[in-house]
């Protein structure tokens, strides 16, 4: 099996494809995130490597919530918008990152998921040389409408200023920082959400990890958020752009 680094923007079926690889015997973290109404089967995010994410994207993103809420706004860097010309490569690591980073990597073989690699990834190829990557995704309306879902029902994204239009534009960035950087170098699948929730992308992710998929792992009733707005040109070709990549047809009813 190889190293594997899962992104995409998150509520895009990112957590749903960790799942198909979580039995395969993948060190995925000591101490994973623990599931929730929004993904009741679970996230398979290790703390510590969503910690040092956001620790890489702290300068580029200082927020500054109401001092009561400060606490519960840390580690929400996966709603961060970071500008395509901002770029976090190895020079932001500092020793003590460095440190922490090597010692998530210690056993192999790996499978790390997080959104924030979107963002962060050239920090951390130095350490994952032979990894492959899985870029999820899914329709940019229906993901904002998953974002929106999520601030309405967890407390501690609560106040935190997130419109459609921010959704979106977290979207955007995320793919952007995908196809306009990281992708030019490595091996890379890119999966439709609904490639992976009916069962068409299982071989390919098989071929491309060399792991065993758990293919009784998706649960059609757990989709929930849908949204039929249209969204922005700009958006919607580089949907279509992420589609002819996955070889998903983006007129093909979800």
């Amino acid at each position: 099996m190889r190293d594997v680094v899962i992104l995409g923007s998150g509520r895009s079926g990112t957590s749903l494809t960790a799942g198909l690889l979580a039995s395969a015997g993948y060190w995925m973290g000591a101490r994973l995130a623990r599931p929730n109404a929004s993904n009741p089967k679970g996230f398979f995010e290790d703390r510590e490597v969503n910690g040092i994410n956001e620790e890489l994207l702290r300068p580029v993103t200082p927020w500054r919530p109401p001092v009561l809420r400060r606490l519960l706004f840390r580690s929400q860097r996966w709603l961060a918008r970071v500008p395509l010309e901002v770029e976090i490569g190895p020079e932001a690591v500092t020793p003590r990152l460095a440190r922490r980073m090597r010692g998530v990597v210690r056993q192999r073989p790996l499978c790390f998921k997080d959104p924030r690699f979107c963002y962060t990834l050239e920090a951390w190829r130095p350490l994952l040389p032979d990894a492959v990557y899985v870029c999820v995704f899914r329709e940019p309306a229906h993901t904002a409408a998953s974002m929106l879902r999520e601030r309405r029902e967890r407390i501690y994204l609560s106040t935190l200023r997130l419109d459609r239009a921010r959704a979106l534009e977290v979207w955007r960035l995320m793919y952007l920082h995908v196809l306009g950087r990281h992708s030019r170098r490595g091996r890379w699948l890119f999966l439709h959400y609904d490639q992976v929730l009916r069962g068409e992308g299982f071989e390919r992710l098989a071929e491309h990890t060399g792991a065993p998929i758990d293919a009784s792992f998706p649960e059609l009733g757990l989709q929930r958020s849908r949204c039929a707005d249209p969204v922005p040109a700009e958006l919607e070709e580089l949907y279509r752009e992420l589609c002819a990549r996955a070889g998903h047809d983006p007129e093909k009813p979800s």
